[in-house]
């Protein structure tokens, strides 16, 4: 086990982040994060000064995992084929195909949890997801950009056809959450997949 803390951190922030997507952040309080975690309040404020300071690692966290998951999928599918409409069409399907382990693994999206509390927005955190959100059209538009181009369709903006699938994300999850039906994941990353082959044809 590592002696340097890493180990009791990276709990804390499990801890937190199960805590925040279910509860929202305000609701979370520094004394049930250390419960979940079974760490101690010495623990918690070593690696974290104040519960703002919490909110900044838990988005950097979950950030980078997010766009790590872009450049993975990215790559799954630029190596798997050369045809931009068969990589687009492939990159959603990679997330339509894993929704449901998705789904199990979270209720919902820290995005949404913390963007609803305006103090977090204003102490940093939303550039942080800003420039996630940015990383992903910035990875997919390219792609959708030269069969738009290819096929006449200067009308359709490639950076507001990426965009779509992030708000697609994050609607389903809102839409999961208050019908308590997580298989609405899987339906609209395939109702997104369809469009897009209508779109690109």
């Amino acid at each position: 086990m590592p002696r340097d803390g890493t180990a009791t951190r990276e709990r804390i922030l499990d801890a937190a982040e199960r805590l925040v997507i279910e509860n929202g952040f305000s609701a979370t309080s520094v004394d049930s994060v250390i419960d979940e975690s079974s760490s101690s309040k010495g623990a918690f404020f070593h690696h974290f000064a104040t519960k703002e300071e919490l909110a900044r690692a838990l988005v950097e966290r979950y950030a980078a995992a997010d766009v790590a998951h872009l450049h993975s999928a990215l790559a799954t599918v630029t190596a798997a084929s050369d045809d931009p409409v068969e990589q687009a069409v492939a990159f959603v399907r990679v997330f339509e195909d894993t929704a449901d382990e998705l789904m199990g693994a979270q209720s919902s999206c820290l995005y949404v949890s913390i963007l609803t509390e305006r103090q977090l927005a204003d102490a940093g955190t939303s550039e942080q997801i800003v420039e996630a959100i940015v990383a992903w059209r910035d990875g997919l538009a390219p792609i959708l950009r030269t069969v738009l181009e290819a096929r006449g369709k200067p009308e359709i903006d490639a950076d507001d056809l990426a965009h779509h699938l992030f708000v697609t994300f994050e609607g389903a999850f809102i839409l999961c959450r208050s019908t308590g039906d997580s298989r609405h994941m899987r339906a609209q990353l395939r109702i997104v997949r369809q469009l897009l082959e209508s779109v690109l044809a």
